[in-house]
């Protein structure tokens, strides 16, 4: 089975590629977080985890999922991790490892997809151009492919990852400084006059933050769940949503099947 999170849909194309290739189940970490996280492996059965990086971190939703998963009979089943990121992971990985080492599972084999940037909530931060969009993409159809078979293999000590230059102070102090402070939905506003109400916000929101209703404008619930993945934003067909000054004038992005 594939546990697996995204918000911009850059994480479920990998894993929905991952599940094709080995033909295991997928199951989205927001559905079945907050129910009884017990599973029973079939004989031979895999378990991935598939996220995108928050902050040179993983997602704090799938940190938590983790304290709570347990498996009647994990011990000698491959398990893999593959994370996405619009440039380096820092110790992502290696924290993630831990978390998994917790409940008893170790890796076998990790990887790291380098994919169109989607964060947007720094003023230095933006979607990328076309042509840079266009050959990330390309060269991570190669790489899951790559990584596809070394999981349906069950290749052992297999790491492909961009961890990049001061690792532990990317994730450790920047991060920090993420979870505490920039991951929220308080800044996140509509814009009225551009709001046409057709309700896509509230729909593609993973976490379910987003009230919308009798075609009323949408808002936030302020209820700590937000993520900060700008999946709203960034699916907002009139570009009606912004993230306080952060977001005004910066690009839209969310994966498409169909773009090349």
């Amino acid at each position: 089975m594939i546990f697996y999170f995204s918000g911009t849909g850059n994480t479920k194309w990998a894993a929905e590629r991952l599940a094709e290739i080995t033909g295991e189940e997928l199951l989205f970490i927001p559905e079945i977080a907050g129910s009884d996280c017990h599973f029973l492996l079939q004989e031979d059965e895999r378990i991935g985890f598939c996220f995108p990086v928050h902050g040179w971190r993983p997602p704090f939703l799938v940190r938590e999922f983790i304290k709570n998963l347990t498996f009647e009979n994990a011990q000698g089943h491959y398990c893999y991790i593959l994370c996405t990121a619009g440039d380096t992971i820092g110790e992502t990985v290696r924290l993630f490892q831990e978390d998994l080492s917790e409940i008893g599972l170790h890796a076998d084999s990790v990887c790291s997809l380098i994919m169109p940037e989607s964060y947007v909530g720094l003023p230095f931060m933006d979607v990328d151009k076309p042509d840079k969009e266009r050959q990330k993409k390309e060269a991570a159809r190669k790489r899951i492919e790559t990584f596809a078979d070394c999981v349906l293999n069950r290749k052992k000590g297999y790491s492909d990852l961009t961890i990049g230059h001061w690792p532990r102070i990317n994730s450790r102090i920047i991060g920090g400084y993420f979870l505490n402070h920039l991951i929220t939905d308080e800044p996140f506003k509509v814009t009225t006059d551009k709001c046409i109400k057709c309700g896509l916000c509230s729909k593609v929101c993973p976490v379910k933050n987003i009230d919308f209703k009798n075609d009323n404008i949408p808002s936030w619930k302020h209820n700590g769940k937000c993520l900060t993945c700008f999946a709203c934003y960034h699916h907002c067909p009139n570009h009606a949503i912004e993230f306080g000054r952060q977001t005004q004038k910066k690009g839209q992005y969310y994966f498409n099947k169909q773009s090349k």
